[in-house]
């Protein structure tokens, strides 16, 4: 059993079972001087009998790959890999975690680990309740990913949930943590001698791992090799878990691991493929969330499902034949379904996506459809076998299907424009968050904006997400468009047609944008150690230069200011955190203006040399007809966002897809008092400017790219220009970019850009009352305190609990006064 941590203490009484201990940091020691590796190895294989380990007889491999200050290195990780890989290890536990799956050194070298047979155990991360924050390597499809629960069977507050973001803005998220497990209040070894508890993912990761270590023991030494492998090992997690009745698949997986009837699956298991999860139920609420919150219709955007094909057959396997529908009754033949998998399935994994529309002879159809999608597998002939390995998996399904709604109930969401870290240094939209400086949660209806997405649903909408240009939907279908927290820039093709859809399609466009400043970006600039590179952030909140073109046939238009402070509309009280002005509209529409301090640099500047003066009235809130559509800015989009939220704003949300869907005007917004009488105008020069000193080609799916309608379009414009646009293409390929045939797009990693390596990990353990980032628990320290050193780089995410008592440009001060190192494995590579 390897476990890469912080080390275990030389001759520490709990364990007899150390079979090596190896260094691979910079500081000459072999110790555990935090605890954490320790406690991780006791949770596994403790042979003290107060915290007994759950295989106290297996043999620990300690590697240490923490430095005391909770410093390491990508480069580290990977020695120590070759090393888990040259001495043959059974089972690989890692209780740490980042948000940087682009770090393809770390990323293939964990590959190279699982495909040597070795199983991988981690933790999914310690950033929940938070959606789309699963951690790296967890998150990969080849590694048993776990959450965290308390004895309550409830999901632990901390544990991270899905989607994984890997696929976004085409694919659609793999179902992650694999399974849970107890980890509050779960006992382990201390330091020195003595039990104590504790709570995170870090330690949910060690109780399935030591849980894999019995499982592995099971299976008799003769056949070992031709049973246990990371596929096998995961289908007996998954398939023997409980499922819980309260949590949904992107909190729980397959549900609470299952010992005894994981054993079972192992006792008498032949090698075969597998899907995870191999149900999709929309009766099956919340569990098969969001799917189950909103049924199929003719005309929408294709649902895509993600599944994880499993391999038990072999480290390699093949896709026969392309998966079949086999629908149980007559009606079953309205859903159309096309498939992207993985041609190869390496190592031990591969994905199958559905992309599910209704056929339109379907558009008054209301029922369920069931049945069933079939995929052959086959691997190469095992040792002394003549025939290749062969296994049919099934997918069963049952949907819901309405009516298509009417057009005014239809919500388009906008996420093609989304960027985020990676492979981007992406700030957060709120600047007041001084511990979570990253916009790394997906941008997705179904991560950190699934509670609006929920409450959209609750008031009667239908919501789809386009996660390819404006080119490949057509308006007269949708009552909105809704453009939310977006970063990058828009083709001229989608600036006309959107002009083109609002003015004469009657589209609605529902605009929430964010803070840009670009004094206020250098400001956040930062020399990386690990990456021997300076950072500085690709965008503002939103990229309002890019939001300024595409509104400006409507003479609207959001400035530089970054405002902050708390106002009250229609009765309720609200907070504009890190939010842009407006500062042009035209007469005749309806502008809201509330007085707020301007934080940005230059406003900061400003409000020191006139002392006297502190809030200012500024424009945040216009709503404008044109032509036979309606549109309505906000300057903020914090208050939708359910990452770091400080008040919601849903019921503006309500009020404004009342007007731009269905022109139902509220007499609040739309009073006498705030109709603009003259024109608010500036001259372009004075409107915020693009940065030039950015290569922003290397995060964009715009600039310097072709246009082209993906596999989350409407069937019919897949691959080309999108509609009125039939012309069939290629993606552009450019340096640092893998050739995409649009005919098939692939939600695996040759989609995404290569960069450096610069991941760091943070451990993932949890506690409430830390005095400091630095320490890992809230319990008695087993160690002198530490002055806090280099954990303090963006790229940190932030543990429950924890308040950062600096701003951000006093981090990046001290940390320049800091010795050379990162704290946790994880860099946004610019």
């Amino acid at each position: 059993m390897a476990i890469f941590d912080t080390g275990i203490r030389a001759n520490h009484p709990h364990f007899r079972n150390i079979k090596e201990r190896t260094n691979w940091t910079n500081e000459d020691t072999l110790n555990d001087n935090l605890g954490h590796g320790t406690f991780v190895a006791g949770v596994i294989a403790g042979q003290d009998a107060e915290c007994l380990g759950f295989a106290p007889d297996t043999e620990i491999y300690a590697f240490r790959v923490f430095t005391d200050a909770q410093v390491s290195y990508t480069s580290w990780f990977l020695d120590a890999f070759n090393y888990a890989i040259a001495t043959k290890m059974d089972v690989l536990n890692l209780s740490i975690g980042g948000p940087d799956y682009l770090d393809l050194p770390f990323v293939e070298k964990v590959w190279e680990i699982t495909a040597n047979n070795i199983i991988m155990v981690s933790a999914i991360g310690n950033d929940g309740p938070l959606y789309g924050t699963l951690n790296n390597p967890a998150d990969q499809s080849d590694v048993i990913g776990v959450g965290g629960i308390d004895y309550s069977d409830h999901i632990a507050s901390f544990s991270s949930r899905g989607m994984s973001t890997w696929e976004i803005p085409h694919g659609y998220g793999r179902v992650k943590p694999d399974v849970v497990a107890y980890g509050r209040e779960i006992m382990g070894s201390k330091i020195s001698t003595g039990c104590k508890s504790l709570s995170g993912t870090s330690v949910a990761s060690p109780v399935v791992a030591g849980i894999v270590c019995l499982l592995v023991s099971v299976i008799p030494d003769n056949n070992r090799k031709e049973i246990l492998n990371p596929g096998s090992m995961k289908q007996a997690l998954v398939e023997g878990a409980s499922k819980l009745s309260g949590p949904n698949m992107y909190e729980q997986g397959a549900g609470r691991v299952d010992l005894l009837e994981s054993y079972h699956i192992l006792k008498s298991y032949k090698p075969r493929a597998s899907i995870f999860p191999s149900v999709l139920d929309y009766m099956d609420c919340p569990y098969s969330w969001p799917f189950c919150r909103q049924p199929l219709y003719a005309g929408a955007m294709p649902v895509i499902f993600n599944v994880t094909i499993l391999n038990g057959m072999g480290v390699i396997g093949y896709v026969e034949s392309p998966p079949v529908w086999h629908p149980s009754s007559e009606e079953g033949n309205l859903l159309s379904i096309h498939f992207t998998y993985s041609d190869v399935i390496w190592p031990w994994t591969g994905y199958l996506a559905l992309h599910m529309q209704i056929k339109e002879e379907g558009v008054h159809f209301s029922g369920e459809i069931e049945g069933n999608v079939t995929v052959n597998v086959y691997s190469p002939p095992a040792h002394g076998e003549k025939n290749p390995r062969k296994s049919t998996c099934v997918l069963y399904l049952k949907l819901k299907v309405v009516p298509t709604p009417q057009r005014s109930m239809r919500i388009l969401w906008d996420q093609f424009h989304s960027i985020k870290y990676p492979p981007g240094y992406i700030p957060r939209d709120s600047l007041d968050v001084r511990n979570d400086i990253l916009d790394w949660h997906g941008d997705h209806l179904h991560t950190n904006f699934h509670i609006m997405f929920n409450m959209l649903r609750d008031a009667g909408y239908y919501v789809e997400s386009l996660g390819s240009p404006f080119t490949c939907f057509d308006a007269n279908k949708y009552g909105t468009l809704l453009l939310v927290d977006l970063e990058d820039e828009y083709f001229a093709e989608e600036m006309t047609k959107l002009k083109n859809d609002v003015i004469n399609n009657g589209l609605g466009l529902a605009v929430f944008a964010d803070w840009y400043n670009v004094d206020s970006m250098m400001k956040m600039k930062f020399f990386d150690d690990n990456t021997r590179s300076w950072w500085t952030p690709v965008t503002g909140g939103s990229n309002v230069p890019a939001l300024n073109d595409l509104l400006a046939p409507f003479g609207i238009a959001f400035g530089d200011k970054i405002l902050n402070g708390d106002f009250v509309i229609n009765g309720e009280q609200s907070r504009y955190a890190s939010g842009t002005d407006i500062v042009k509209f035209p007469e005749g529409g309806y502008l809201h203006s509330f007085p707020f301090l301007d934080s940005s640099e230059s406003g900061a500047t400003q409000n020191v040399l006139l002392s006297g003066m502190s809030k200012a009235d500024s424009p945040i809130l216009g709503l404008l007809e044109v032509g036979g559509g309606r549109i309505a800015v906000y300057g903020d989009s914090n208050c939708l966002d359910s990452s770091h939220m400080v008040t919601n704003c849903y019921w503006l949300l309500k009020k404004i897809l009342d007007f731009t869907a269905r022109n139902i005007r509220d007499p609040v917004l739309f009073s006498d008092s705030s109709r603009q009488d003259k024109t608010l105008h500036v001259d372009d020069n004075q409107l915020p400017s693009r940065r030039t000193d950015v290569n922003f080609s290397t995060y964009s799916a715009v600039v310097s790219k072709e246009l082209i309608c993906g596999s989350d379009s409407r069937f019919e414009v897949w691959g080309t220009k999108g509609y009125d646009l039939h012309v069939r293409g290629r993606n552009r390929r450019l340096p640092g970019y893998a050739d995409i045939d649009v005919g098939r797009v692939l939600n695996t990693t040759m989609e995404i850009p290569v960069k450096k390596s610069g991941l760091i990990k943070k451990i993932d353990d949890n506690s409430s009352g830390n005095k400091y980032l630095g320490y890992l628990y809230g319990d008695d320290l087993d160690f002198p305190e530490l002055v806090a050193s280099h954990w303090l780089i963006p790229a940190i995410v932030s543990l429950s609990g924890l308040l950062l008592l600096w701003s951000f440009w006093k981090i990046r001060q001290k940390r320049r006064r800091r010795r050379k190192g990162a704290s946790s494995r994880s860099s946004p590579n610019p």
